[in-house]
């Protein structure tokens, strides 16, 4: 089974310590968003995890401990956007920190299991496409030996995000405009050998060469493991999502990155505070909680014995 680490929240930015405690102790609890009282145990054991994927604006927490990793197969995606701290007020500065934390992470890596996101795009007054294609171009040039592929995906508004954006003069794309700014973006990335994908949209953007992406790559892992898996695409994701399934081990409302277009800042709860000693994410459990325990295999396809002995073994 493939680990989401996570779409719900920072993992790596915020919370490295807890995940990391996790990972010694091999199991966490994860809380259901929907049915809050319901709690699974999701096991942590290399025997069973086919893979860990990594969501972050900002790994540089991690940077010094991925050896402690070194058991699991793993990549990260990594937003990297052009807006400022009136969208993405809880952001370390990307020149300083953020750039060379993508840079440092590449190196360590290397450039295929670095995947950079430039997403969601909005225009404003302000991000006009001219803004968005003058600063793609310069984080492109930057991170153009860093990484292979940029994903894309253009603003998709929630209730949550409609209040968030209030007072930005957010205008939402049109078909025709999304395949316009999307070619312009794919240019720019071509132009540094940058392949260019397209995250869960429902307009077919191959003609400005643009392929639909899979975050949760099932060729991607195999590529990296060595192997092939037998995970099938994820139903519980859009229609137009095309990863495969996984299991996310994230919490919604404990992100601070404060990012105004982010679907998973959802109303926060009252929560504990952050304990990284505690199998639950800035989460306690309750005398009313039912707990399950996930039931867990790796997805490994094994070779069939052969009927045929190999000359050289002969």
């Amino acid at each position: 089974m493939i680990i989401s680490v996570s779409r719900r929240t920072d993992i790596p930015a915020i919370y490295s310590d807890w995940f990391f405690n996790r990972i010694k102790e091999g199991y966490v609890l994860v809380r259901n968003p929907i049915n809050t009282n319901r709690v699974s145990k999701v096991s942590l054991s290399p025997e069973v995890v086919d893979g860990i994927v990594f969501w972050t604006k900002n790994p540089a927490p991690m940077l010094n401990r991925l050896d402690e990793l070194k058991s699991y197969p793993f990549y990260f995606q990594f937003t990297l956007n052009a807006y400022e701290r009136d969208i993405e007020c809880g952001i370390p500065y990307k020149s300083e920190i953020v750039i060379p934390a993508f840079q440092r992470l590449s190196d360590k890596i290397g450039a295929e299991r670095v995947l950079w996101r430039y997403d969601p795009i909005l225009i404003s007054p302000k991000y006009t496409v001219d803004y968005h294609a003058e600063y793609f171009n310069k984080l492109a040039y930057r991170l153009k030996d860093y990484t292979n592929i940029c994903t894309i995906s253009f603003l998709d508004t929630y209730t949550n995000t409609k209040k968030n954006l209030e007072g930005l003069q957010v205008q939402l794309f049109n078909n025709e405009q999304k395949m316009r700014t999307a070619a312009l973006l794919a240019r720019i990335a071509h132009g540094y050998g940058l392949k260019i994908k397209a995250c869960s949209e429902d307009i077919d953007l191959t003609s400005a060469g643009i392929e639909p992406s899979q975050c949760i790559d099932k060729a991607l892992m195999e590529k990296i493991v060595g192997y092939s898996l037998k995970i099938n695409k994820d139903r519980a994701q859009r229609p137009a999502c095309g990863c495969a399934e996984s299991i996310d081990i994230g919490t919604y409302g404990t992100c601070t990155g404060g990012c105004k277009y982010c679907y998973a800042d959802r109303k926060r709860l009252k929560r504990p505070p952050y304990d990284p000693d505690s199998a639950l994410l800035c989460d306690m459990l309750k005398e009313t909680d039912i707990g399950t325990e996930r039931k867990m295999r790796s997805q490994k396809i094994l070779r069939a014995p052969s009927f045929f002995y190999d000359e050289d073994m002969t």
